[in-house]
């Protein structure tokens, strides 16, 4: 066997959370060749994500080998292996792949000749989801006939079709290709599987027909001028047309010191973003299952509202942010010295950021009744509170009996393959892949990295419903498809069309807003959050310098991801106008076409 374990090291060393800084999206315009072989039981594209734990066993050459893993990577986790370098070897790669369900196998068409790992193959397909991607001289398929699971077969040895063939793996590409030669019996002459685009596709502007150089350039011209103007020292941005993928690139660094470079696969903190990734689906899938009735009160679903000035509260009204809430409440510049400690303990056993932890059910004991407890001014004014999420956050909670944070990857992050999305990210991925955000020297007294900006869900654990969720873009993006394919993605539903229409559109009388959702301000002048941007477009940012804004009538998603309050809070974001500006010059590439 030639390509072994070397290959193998290359493709995991470069695999997408090692990713290329810029890892702008091909500009191309081509037809998928990748043909579909064997799908009797329409296991291709992938669906279950959350059942799944995959495997990528793969004998092509460097490029093509991170092309393939790299693009499979960007819909759910993938484990790659080594190669064996020896027969012998098998039996240890048997044993690495033992907990995984489903393995796939890619390789050059003429190590189809090669029986030691065809044995291998067929051995881990009893009890296993196997597919097999295929890449060269189709004469090879005739060697397969006895094979009964998935084959994408590609005629080409190419990056591009490497990435095409990943793509159709998860429906990220509808296959409508077929044989166009008879390479046996079972492989003849207009033999191929139909399937449908379910998930995002990663083809770039040209596809659409869009002048992909000139958006690239326009918005680096942008990027570049916040950074060199100090209102972020980077960012990511991304743009998602038609299901597909137009737009992708980072900029600057982490930090002004220009160390760590910005990487698409970065996570950030959302801030506000929280609200409508975290705390509004959640509430949209109770209350089309009948379990949340948003016309019912805070003291129905929570007993430690009854006795307050808030039983009585309607839940409507919280969600669009009219019930008359106090806006802000500076829970942390109330602190006792005895309240924070800089070891952890059984007193102290919240984490707050590095080197710092409050006492132990401060947020129950301390915070929530406060918010209880605190000013209600008269309903039907639209007065922006984070207090409204806190509350729905804890409405939901009692309900289901699960915390949000396990909520939300059970019902929705890990299904979509959502994988860096959630809370707490410090415990589930590097240091270094997290982009900081504040150097706080008031509260905290450290840099934030990982930790949530936000003083108030910090001072909860880093678990709150207006604040705490890290993602990258691409997360976002798997989001914002799901929003304006009405609660459908990768072949499943999550919610009712009409729910996503209830939450999404203009529901008060009072305000621009939804449910949870803001939406575009419908006076013109104002130009937000474009002034292109139709008037079904929803969405919200977050105070760290995020966005994500989703257009249902240009079928349009745009995501800014940045931490402009590093080291310190700047406004400068705001006076250079950088988001707009930037979301205006999609849709005038778009318009351009």
């Amino acid at each position: 066997m030639r390509r072994i374990i070397t290959l193998l090291c290359m493709f995991v060393a470069c695999m997408y959370t090692n990713a290329a800084i810029h890892a702008q999206p091909t500009n191309r315009a081509r037809t998928n060749q990748t043909v579909l072989l064997n799908n009797q039981l329409n296991t291709i594209p992938l669906r279950n994500l959350a059942e799944r734990h995959t495997a990528l066993i793969t004998l092509l050459d460097g490029p093509l080998a991170t092309a393939f893993g790299n693009q499979l990577s960007r819909y759910a986790p993938i484990d790659p292996f080594a190669v064996p370098a020896t027969p012998d070897s098998y039996v240890r790669l048997d044993e690495d792949v033992k907990f995984h369900n489903t393995i796939i196998f890619a390789l050059a068409a003429e190590e189809l000749a090669n029986k030691r790992l065809m044995q291998f193959i067929s051995t881990q397909a009893v009890g296993k989801d196997i597919i097999l991607a295929v890449f060269g001289d189709g004469a090879n398929l005739s060697g397969l006939d006895f094979v009964h699971f998935p084959i994408l077969w590609s005629p080409e040895k190419t990056e591009a079709s490497a990435m095409d063939a990943a793509m159709s793996l998860f429906g990220g590409l509808a296959c409508t290709a077929k044989l166009s030669h008879s390479f046996s019996p079972r492989y003849a002459i207009g033999a191929g599987y139909t399937t449908a685009q379910t998930r995002l596709a990663y083809t770039g502007a040209t596809t659409l027909g869009i002048d992909g150089v000139r958006l690239e350039t326009d918005i680096d011209n942008i990027m570049d001028e916040a950074i060199r103007e100090r209102a972020i020292p980077g960012g990511v941005v991304m743009a998602i047309k038609s299901g597909k993928v137009i737009f992708e690139k980072a900029y600057g660094h982490h930090t002004y010191d220009r160390i760590a470079p910005t990487k698409i696969s970065d996570i950030f903190d959302m801030a506000s973003i929280t609200k409508i990734t975290a705390t509004t689906p959640t509430i949209m899938r109770l209350t089309e299952r009948g379990i949340v009735n948003l016309d019912s009160t805070m003291g129905h679903y929570l007993l430690q509202a009854q006795g307050t000035n808030k039983n009585g509260t309607v839940l409507r009204d919280v969600m669009l942010h009219e019930a008359g809430f106090i806006p802000y409440i500076p829970f942390y510049r109330d602190l006792k010295p005895d309240d924070l400690s800089p070891d952890s303990s059984a007193t102290y056993s919240v984490k707050v950021a590095d080197g710092c932890y409050i006492r132990t059910a401060y947020y129950e004991e301390v915070m929530w009744p406060i918010m209880l407890q605190s000013k209600l001014n008269p309903t039907g004014k639209y007065v922006y509170s984070d207090i409204s999420m806190y509350v729905m956050k804890e409405v939901a909670e009692h309900q289901t009996g699960i915390p949000i944070q396990a909520y939300i990857q059970q019902e929705f992050y890990r299904p979509l393959g959502m994988q860096t999305a959630g809370y707490l990210p410090r415990q589930r991925f590097p240091k270094q892949r997290i982009v900081p955000t504040e150097d706080d020297k008031t509260f905290r007294k450290t840099l934030l990295q990982g930790y949530v900006h936000d003083q108030g869900a910090a001072m909860a654990g880093g678990i709150a419903g207006h604040a705490g969720l890290f993602a990258t873009a691409n997360d976002l993006a798997i989001y914002g498809q799901l929003l304006l394919n009405r609660g459908e993605y990768g072949g499943d539903r999550y919610f009712k069309a009409e729910t996503v229409d209830l939450f999404t559109s203009k529901q008060s009388a009072t305000s621009r807003r939804g449910l949870g959702f803001d939406r575009g301000d419908p006076d013109t002048s104002k130009a937000y959050p474009s002034k292109l941007a139709s008037p079904a477009t929803f969405g919200h940012t977050g105070y760290t310098g995020t966005c994500i804004w989703i257009d249902p009538k240009e079928q349009l998603i745009y995501i800014f991801l940045s931490n402009r309050v590093h080291p310190v809070v700047s406004t400068k974001l705001y006076e250079l106008n950088v988001r707009s500006r930037i979301q205006d010059t999609i849709y005038e590439a778009i318009h351009a076409k």
